[in-house]
């Protein structure tokens, strides 16, 4: 047996799958967390500097990304829902998997339409209302999901010797 290896893991087919599952979720909160600094705190600001990109057209593109985005999300909260349910999962995945899939729910079906009806008075050339501060808080969910996947990533390599 090597080192760090429980008798309970070694050769089991149990211990194999539960050490491919914690292997999956790691590597998908990388992904994650990746995809989130990719999409909304790189391309999204820099798309905004642009001098010949319009501010509706602009808009329009984000539109569109974050719908795609924000289904991809979706997807993957539910996987980390799925691999958090069986036996011996850490409690700090376990509700991590809930509150990002609370946060998914709440910028799907509450800021991303609200924020596309904003985009869309201002592509047909409305002034739109205050926002209400919808912006703010949809970055700062992706702060938070950012931060909450680089803690499960971390935790989840530094404790990959440990998984029962």
């Amino acid at each position: 047996m090597t080192a760090g290896m429980r008798a309970s893991d070694s050769g089991t087919a149990s211990g194999d799958i539960r050490k491919t599952s914690r292997w999956v979720f790691v590597f998908l909160a990388i992904l994650w967390l990746g995809l989130i600094l990719g999409v909304s705190f790189l391309a999204t600001p820099v798309k905004f500097s642009a001098p010949s990109l319009t501010l509706p057209v602009a808009l329009d593109v984000g539109r569109v990304t974050f719908s795609l985005f924000s289904r991809i999300e979706m997807i993957l909260a539910a996987l980390f829902i799925v691999l958090s349910w069986r036996r011996g999962v850490p409690k700090l995945q376990i509700s991590f998997s809930l509150v990002l899939a609370m946060a998914v729910a709440a910028q799907a079906l509450w800021l991303l339409p609200a924020l596309t009806e904003r985009v869309d008075m201002i592509a047909r050339g409305e002034v739109p209302p205050p926002s209400g501060g919808h912006h703010i808080v949809y970055v700062c969910i992706e702060g938070g999901k950012a931060v909450i996947l680089a803690i499960l990533g971390f935790v989840g390599l530094m404790n990959m010797d440990h998984v029962t």
